[in-house]
């Protein structure tokens, strides 16, 4: 497919017409070597990945934002639509291409490509699918930006990590799953409206499988500063377990509904994946419950397994993850919830 991008050869027979537009001045140092151009690479132009390119090109995230997807058309039709917005937006150079070879230099790789389930197909067979197609899409990415960091979007997301990880060859660090950062979010808005409260008040965390096996830490819950269920004990306000059930349930229930209203999820998934970039491309040193490599942490054995816990996250990817205290009960659905994402992957054969 022809690339598009932005371009000074404007005139006659490719004639660059920067030099005639603009006259330098006098006694100038040439442009610093050491400026830092950021440039990311979108693989999937889907509802989920142009949600993604359209908050990464509005929060002024990158220099350069690069797409790749397997339909030509339909990729080129994307890329002219939001150059198209160029007047409106921050500058930033934008590529389209199904040549993995246009994300070359990359510093950060996201994936949202994946197979979708036709009516039927069982959740095993889709992932075998999708671990096929990853196959083509991480080792050109690998090797193209070597020293890229990887962000992985695509279902099942906390399975798809450990396989990009595999096929890959990159450091653990390096290798990063949205995980429940977007559950953690609708988990935040769901007890700031039940409180009435900013949600950006609220810090609450799931982590665990992104799916029905995550975990709410409830323990660790707090508004402003004020830890939740201990001040409800120590003002001994009763408040029910089920009322706390119903909660989580909404969280996990929440992108099905979604789906079965518009079809897809894009926008809250957009903005939570932008967010990730910026605290990583920005070394922010950020919190985010992101799927990690997660063996030794609370109890966590048996195997390699990705899934999502809270970890502090920066330009090199992931510096640690934070030691929050769980209760035993809450660890031991964490360990279950490792067990559940293990028993898929022994079926993976990667």
């Amino acid at each position: 497919m022809h690339k598009t991008s932005s371009t000074s050869s404007l005139g006659p027979d490719g004639l660059d017409l920067t030099q005639a537009f603009f006259r330098p001045i006098q006694s100038a140092a040439p442009p610093s070597p050491t400026k830092r151009h950021t440039k990311i690479s979108i693989i999937g132009a889907g509802n989920v990945g142009m949600a993604i390119a359209q908050t990464i090109l509005t929060q002024d995230l990158a220099d350069e934002l690069v797409l790749v997807d397997a339909k030509p058309e339909t990729l080129r039709g994307e890329m002219l639509d939001l150059q198209h917005a160029a007047a409106f937006l921050p500058r930033t150079k934008i590529h389209a291409s199904v040549d993995y070879a246009v994300t070359v230099g990359s510093d950060l790789c996201i994936v949202t490509a994946g197979a979708r389930q036709v009516p039927g197909e069982s959740r095993l067979n889709l992932l075998h699918r999708n671990v096929a197609l990853f196959r083509h899409v991480i080792p050109p990415l690998a090797r193209y930006s070597p020293d890229s960091i990887l962000l992985i979007v695509s279902n099942p997301v906390d399975v798809l990590t450990y396989v990009a990880w595999k096929l890959s060859g990159f450091p653990s660090n390096r290798v990063i799953g949205s995980g429940t950062n977007l559950d953690s979010s609708r988990f935040r808005f769901l007890i700031a409206d039940h409180l009435d409260v900013n949600a950006q008040d609220v810090q609450a965390y799931i982590v665990g499988e992104h799916g029905d096996s995550s975990v709410a830490l409830w323990s660790s819950i707090s508004v402003g500063g004020v830890p939740v269920l201990s001040f409800l004990e120590k003002q001994q306000i009763a408040y029910e377990k089920k009322t706390l059930e119903n909660i989580h349930k909404a969280v996990i229930d929440s992108a099905y509904e979604v789906i079965s209203l518009k079809g897809y999820t894009s926008w809250a998934i957009g903005y939570s994946v932008a967010n990730l970039a910026r605290s990583i491309l920005r070394d922010q040193r950020k919190i985010h419950p992101v799927s990690v490599l997660a063996k030794g942490f609370y109890g966590i054995e048996g195997g390699d397994v990705f899934l999502s816990l809270p970890a502090q996250i920066s330009r090199s990817g992931i510096l640690g993850v934070t030691n929050v205290h769980l209760t035993e009960d809450e660890a031991q659905r964490l360990r279950d919830s490792a067990k559940t994402i293990l028993e898929v992957q022994t079926q993976l054969g990667v």
